[in-house]
């Protein structure tokens, strides 16, 4: 039953017992410095391309980092978590999503949660490497596809581990939580984000984007209504929520994976704990801070965030067991 019944996050100060204040700083205010990558632009097989960042430390042990929406390689949490890692010595790969790392992509297809295809292009690209132990880590929308992709992948024996921090099991039910309170100003930053988006896109392929109805969109319910789900495949934003929810392929992965919501996620519904999957599972191990907001976790004698070291512990504990069996 690997149900972590006590997490050992304490949260740093008073304030960040506000989930808005916990989210808000980490996303606007921490700064960490952009690692010294190397970006290599790789080609896609359907004529698209993603661009890939990374520091080669260990020639034996990397860590790929999956961003979430409307994020990239190098916001504050994987800029973080990449120095964590790369001072205990692992090489680093941070992937850009379509249409994110600051370069617009060449189809119509923009990115999702369940954009399995794509990260499974960069594990290909990390495993040619010769690389024996990858692990991963997904923010979100990141922790999401990472999910999606160990239940839905038959899964190269070279990847160990993986943790999911702030991570949406269940679409619908996150989706429906963003539009209540304040969380409606975050709902309101990722619409306007992916409004430009979808303009440039209608420039790109006016006879695939209605550009008249973008200007209709206030919240992901359009969004997924009228532009993902269309664009990528899925009957309606109903199905599309269904398919992409990890809820229903987390009973399938069968490498240890650790995720870390905290119970005052504004990002995240009642159906975002997994607990019954969990304490069924032999793989999926749930932990659930009383506090750390939306992929914030501050700690108050770092500069790292709890949920870095907590990920680096776990993927240690994996590699113990492992050698102990």
């Amino acid at each position: 039953m690997p149900i972590i019944e006590q997490s050992e996050y304490n949260f740093p100060s008073i304030f960040h017992r506000n989930r808005h204040i916990s989210t808000i700083y980490a996303a606007l205010f921490k700064k960490f410095d952009v690692p010294d990558y190397t970006r290599e632009k790789h080609e896609l097989n359907d004529g698209d391309f993603i661009n890939i960042d990374f520091v080669i430390n260990d020639p034996k042990k990397a860590v790929i980092l999956c961003h979430g929406l409307e994020g990239d390689s190098r916001r504050t949490y994987n800029n973080s978590c990449a120095a964590y890692f790369q001072q205990k010595g692992f090489s680093v790969f941070a992937w850009n999503n379509r249409t994110c790392g600051g370069e617009m992509n060449r189809l119509p297809r923009l990115y999702h949660h369940g954009a399995v295809d794509d990260l499974d292009e960069v594990v290909q690209f990390v495993l040619k490497k010769g690389f024996e132990d990858v692990y991963l880590i997904g923010y979100s929308m990141g922790g999401v596809q990472l999910l999606n992709y160990l239940g839905w992948t038959k899964i190269d024996k070279r990847i160990k581990a993986a943790v999911s921090i702030s991570v949406p099991t269940h679409i619908a039910t996150s989706a429906a939580i963003l539009k209540q309170g304040f969380n409606r100003v975050y709902l309101k930053n990722f619409t306007i984000d992916i409004k430009k988006k979808l303009k440039h896109k209608a420039a790109q392929f006016p006879d695939f984007i209605n550009r008249d109805q973008i200007d209709k969109i206030s919240s992901f319910d359009e969004v997924d209504q009228y532009f993902t789900a269309p664009l990528h495949g899925f009957a309606s934003r109903d199905d599309y929520y269904e398919r992409v929810s990890p809820e229903f392929s987390l009973q399938n992965i069968t490498i240890p994976v650790l995720i870390i919501n905290s119970l005052d996620d504004p990002f995240l519904g009642e159906r975002c704990y997994p607990w019954s999957i969990a304490q069924d599972s032999t793989y999926i191990y749930l932990e659930t801070p009383k506090y750390g907001g939306h992929c914030a976790f501050p700690l108050r004698d770092s500069v790292y965030s709890y949920a870095e070291k907590r990920a680096y512990n776990f993927f240690e504990s994996v590699t113990y067991r492992t050698l102990k069996d």
